[in-house]
This record gives structure tokens, C-alpha cells and sequence, in this order.
């Protein structure tokens, strides 16, 4: 039986007449990487306050670790999407100051932080202000503050927020690094291509209600159309083919979306019969990011 390291049982919070959060429910298991997700302004944040006891609930309840919010804080590691560091410190000397505000002794906190600075080629800079940082700096700079204290339990909301290709790389592997040892992480992002790369199971929240809960690839199997990817020199604007919903065209690549009973090797037959030339053919599945998408249309048709 999976441990159970954050349950959120009925969660509602309301703003005077503005219904934030209705009736959230969801748990996220030891060890795994778990996606929380929906479009600005859904209830992913203040769901988050609930966890890290910033805010309490009208009705509901968050347990972490088997425990009341507030019990485990210094087991919590917490990136906030709103940022916050001591620019007029120096890199190391932050790093030291959080991890002891987490009970850690100062030499421990010192060896972590320089542990944690090399990892993120920041080791040569922890003699200097963070003022003097550029933003990914910065930006790295904050992730590494949320583990110097070695948590259980990580949420990072927005961890790739102004960070160049190369350092979100950085992160995701490092995120994939923590999960391995045995770190639970909550990921909240709205890069989908990223949260479908590494997260095993998602919650979608919109208008503060669930609306997709459960392992990525059972949601994905529910609710994505097969899709063929072709790469032709033959323009396709305006063809019908059978079985085929919609076809566009992605960075040079025709995307042909299938109806749920159509076999895609059937479709091969028609183009070929319409002389159309394949480069390629390629049968995948709709990415996240069309789901989301979808749901969140249905969910909000204006």
C-alpha cells in the first residue's frame, strides 16, 4: 500500500462571495512526482497556502505526513511562484540563514548549501550578494534554498519561471534526481510539454473545482485522440479524409487528429490513393497541453 504523504480532503475556501477553492480532494504518494495543475487563477496557489498552513480552511482538511498543516513544516520544502530573496546577503550566508530558520545546525547548513551550489554551477559565486546574480541565477539560486534543509516533502510552484532552455533542463533533472532519492515532489507549472515529461500523476483544478485527477497516462487514454504526425510535401489544406477529425499543421509537421474508432494504419491507404508523399508517419497521442486545453474550454465555453 502507497504512504500517503499529502491528503486534501474536501478543501473549500471562500473570499466573501468568491468561491476560491470547492470542495478539493486529492493525495499525493510517497516518492512520486505529482502535477498540480490549471490556467491562472483556478486555486492552485491558495490550495497550496492550505498545504504550507499560510491560510486555513473554511471546510475540509489538509493532512501532511499524517499530521495537522504546521506540524511538519521544517520537513516542507517551498517554492513560492512569488520570489523572495535577501539581495543584500551573500549567496552562501542565505543559504546558511534558511536552513538554520529549518532547525538545521549552522556547519550542517554550510555543507549543504555549498553541496547544493555546485550542483547548480553556483559554488563559484557564494561569496557574492545575490543583487549581483542574473535572474536565473536568482531563479536557481531560490530552488536550491527550498532543499538545503533535506525536506520529504518539495512544492514547487513554478520552478521553471525565467529560466533558459539549458537550466530547465538543470531542474528537471535535478527534479528527477530528488525523486530518486525518495523525495515526494508537487510540481506546479504551466509548461505542460514539462509537467507531461516527468510527472506520473496530475490534478486539474479550474473555476477552484477538480476536473481530471489520476496517473497521466489513464487520463491521456481517456482523453486524447489518437493522432497521426506526417511529414509530406504535399499540401493538405482542405482534404477530407476518412476517420480523420482535423488536420493542421504544427512546425512543418501535419497533424491529423483520429476519430476514437478509427485504426491508424487505416488512413495510410487514403493518403496513398491521393498520391500524397510521406516523409514520415508517426502515430502518438494528443500532448497534455490539448487536454487542458479541451477540458478547460468545456469547463468555460465563453
Amino acid at each position: 500500500m502507497q504512504q500517503v504523504m499529502l491528503k486534501v480532503a474536501g478543501l473549500v475556501k471562500r473570499y466573501g462571495d468568491f468561491l476560491a477553492v470547492d470542495h478539493v480532494s486529492f493525495e499525493v504518494y510517497r516518492g512520486e512526482i505529482f502535477g498540480l495543475l490549471g490556467p491562472n487563477g483556478a486555486g492552485k496557489t491558495t490550495t497550496i497556502r492550505h498545504v504550507m498552513d499560510i491560510i486555513t480552511p473554511d471546510e475540509g482538511e489538509v493532512m501532511v505526513m499524517g499530521s495537522p498543516p504546521g506540524k511538519t513544516r521544517e520537513r516542507i520544502g517551498y517554492l513560492p511562484e512569488e520570489r523572495g530573496l535577501y539581495r543584500d546577503l551573500k549567496v552562501l550566508e542565505t543559504l546558511e540563514y534558511l536552513g538554520e530558520l529549518k532547525g538545521m545546525k549552522r556547519s550542517a547548513a554550510h555543507d549543504s548549501a555549498l553541496r547544493w551550489l555546485k550542483m547548480v554551477d553556483l559554488d563559484d559565486r557564494a561569496d557574492e550578494k545575490v543583487s549581483t546574480l542574473s535572474r536565473g541565477m536568482q531563479q536557481k539560486l531560490q530552488f536550491i534554498a527550498t532543499l538545503v534543509h533535506h525536506p520529504d516533502l518539495l512544492i514547487l510552484d513554478e520552478p521553471f519561471q525565467g529560466l533558459d532552455p539549458v537550466n530547465v533542463e538543470l531542474i528537471k533533472t535535478l527534479i528527477r534526481d530528488l525523486q530518486a532519492m525518495g523525495k515526494t515532489i508537487v510540481l506546479s507549472a504551466h509548461q505542460m510539454n514539462l509537467v507531461e515529461a516527468i510527472c506520473e500523476r496530475i490534478f486539474l483544478i479550474n473555476k477552484g473545482k477538480g476536473v481530471l485527477y489520476g496517473p497521466l497516462d489513464e487520463i491521456k487514454r481517456r482523453h486524447a485522440h489518437q493522432q497521426i504526425r506526417l511529414r509530406t510535401s504535399t499540401p493538405l489544406n482542405g482534404i477530407e479524409l476518412p476517420g480523420v477529425l482535423d488536420i493542421h499543421q504544427r512546425d512543418g509537421i501535419y497533424l491529423l487528429t483520429l476519430a476514437d474508432d478509427t485504426d491508424p494504419q487505416s488512413v495510410l491507404p487514403s493518403l496513398l490513393e491521393r498520391s500524397i508523399s510521406i516523409d514520415t508517419f508517426e502515430v502518438a497521442t494528443a500532448p497534455l497541453q490539448e487536454i487542458f486545453v479541451s477540458i478547460v474550454q468545456q469547463e468555460d465555453p465563453t
